[in-house]
């Protein structure tokens, strides 16, 4: 009999998180129950919490981002197997997804520069050449924000970012989508340009 592993089941979820995350609530609810119904399993007590839903707050992450759970049990993923999944591959995405593992797995929202390197160290990942720029790179780029005593959370772009990983496509369009499209400048002919009356 086969018998699932834990990278397994982290896989599932995701896909199922990223299937229903674009409903509304009540439909997200019929949906599972239906599945529940389907496959003749009996739901369980609310053992895992799940954020409440700021779908449109772009510019700062709650410490539980819309519809991703808390991932904190004593089976969870090790920060060097989390990393191994996601593939993230410049600097600023390991910091992302680090800020990630740490909102999620090490009930950390806000965090400084010290606790990504030291995460990094525990996933057993090469150092960064300096961390410090590194996360603020991360910052300009969009992945994390400032929080409260200089210290920084990772933002909602950047959580779904991490989220869709190794899904190079996904994650490249939540980049994207986040980004304000620059309106075009009109152009005013300078006095230089226009004929000369003869």
């Amino acid at each position: 009999m086969y018998m699932p592993t834990h990278s397994d089941e982290f896989t599932s979820l995701q896909t199922v998180i990223q299937a229903l995350q674009p409903l509304d609530t009540d439909a997200r609810a019929r949906i599972i129950a239906a599945v529940t119904t389907f496959l003749q399993i009996r739901a369980p007590e609310a053992s895992v919490p799940i954020a409440a839903s700021r779908p449109n707050d772009l510019e700062s992450a709650p410490s539980r981002a819309a519809s991703y759970p808390a991932f904190s049990s004593s089976d969870e993923l090790s920060p060097k197997e989390f990393l191994f999944q996601k593939q993230p591959r410049s600097d600023v995405e390991r910091i992302a997804t680090l800020a990630f593992y740490l909102t999620h797995y090490r009930e950390t929202p806000h965090f400084k520069t010290l606790d990504l390197s030291k995460l990094n160290t525990e996933a057993a990942q090469p150092k960064f050449a300096n961390t410090a720029n590194s996360a603020s790179n991360a910052v300009k780029q969009g992945y994390l924000v400032p929080s409260s005593k200089g210290m920084r959370q990772l933002s909602a772009v950047g959580e779904r970012f991490v989220a869709a990983l190794p899904d190079r496509d996904a994650a490249r369009a939540t980049m994207a989508g986040a980004k304000p499209r620059r309106k075009a400048r009109k152009t005013i002919p300078s006095a230089s340009s226009t004929p000369a009356e003869g």
